[in-house]
């Protein structure tokens, strides 16, 4: 969607910016910050590689303690894992490091505001900015910022705040309800997290098969799937379960299960879904469905008899 330029009046002002966990997502969005006239003050980080992260991306900003960021920052990233998120929260609550009106920003796909309820008790303002996209720690993830949707979930008298930031952040505000935080982060988890998963896979199995180039020979028909499936949904199913060739299927399961077995289960499943998804819109001939799905109902009896063994098995590719 194309959102309009926030009015000034309801752009934040220009603000000390700190950052709790100093990840892949933390100094990106705080260098694009930076990019929008805001000041990265501090940040935090424990490990090698998110100081590495935090001098490339925010180069001459102080790695402090998280309840120094807090002492400096007016507008304060909490970027941690979500398990991490809500003992992070209590934990600077209890200490007394929330300040009243201070910006308390969490970058978590699966939280709304409610976590950061501790903040709120110390007058904090909580906002729930999530970006939906993959980050590598790279200055790359600050020009990738540009469109980027935004899972965006605040107090109605912070709304215009939240998404005039995600604006000056290059990104595309999207309003999510507090309770529809998790679904939310299922289907994007579903979407790009398993993407990369069936990709590897995909790219592991053109190796075994004697392709010398998987990566180029994927790029171009994953490429149009993927921007077919956004323009058309399920009737951009294609492949032999949405024709209905059994016999196909019947034979990619025995060869997954000979060369690949912890491929098969994976494979069985999206089958399934295919299968039904392209039943339900017309895709696959009722007379066809029969066959193919008593294929993989036979495919995954026998995976459940050796299941265990293929798991294993396939985990030392």
């Amino acid at each position: 969607m194309n959102t309009p330029q926030a009015d000034p009046k309801d752009r934040p002002a220009r603000l000390a910016v700190g950052v709790v966990g100093a990840g892949r997502v933390g100094p990106a969005l705080a260098a694009s910050l930076q990019l929008a006239g805001h000041r990265p003050v501090a940040v935090s980080g424990v490990s090698d590689a998110s100081v590495r992260r935090a001098t490339t991306l925010l180069p001459d900003v102080p790695i402090v303690p998280p309840a120094e960021v807090l002492a400096r920052a007016e507008l304060v990233l909490l970027t941690v894992p979500d398990d991490a998120l809500p003992g992070l929260v209590e934990g600077l609550a209890e200490t007394g490091a929330f300040r009243p009106g201070q910006l308390i920003v969490h970058t978590s796909g699966r939280y709304g505001v409610g976590v950061l309820e501790p903040a709120l008790r110390a007058g904090g303002l909580p906002l729930a900015l999530h970006p939906a996209m993959t980050f590598t720690g790279t200055p790359v993830d600050v020009q990738r910022l540009a469109g980027c949707s935004f899972g965006v979930t605040a107090p109605e008298e912070l709304r215009l705040a939240a998404e005039a930031l995600v604006i000056e952040m290059g990104g595309e505000p999207e309003w999510i309800a507090e309770s529809d935080r998790p679904l939310y982060h299922a289907a994007l988890a579903l979407g790009a997290n398993h993407l990369v998963t069936l990709v590897a896979e995909a790219m592991e199995l053109l190796h075994q098969a004697g392709v010398s180039a998987p990566d180029r020979m994927l790029g171009p028909l994953l490429g149009a799937a993927l921007d077919n499936a956004l323009r058309s949904g399920d009737a951009a199913l294609t492949g032999p379960v949405a024709r209905g060739d059994a016999g196909t299927v019947a034979a990619h399961v025995a060869e997954l299960r000979k060369h690949a077995p912890g491929t098969v289960a994976g494979y069985l499943a999206m089958a399934r879904a295919t299968a039904d998804r392209a039943l339900a819109h017309g895709l696959l001939k009722p007379e066809l469905a029969e066959d193919l799905l008593g294929v993989l109902a036979s495919g995954a009896a026998q995976q459940g008899g050796t299941g265990q063994q293929g798991g294993t098995e396939g985990s030392g590719r």
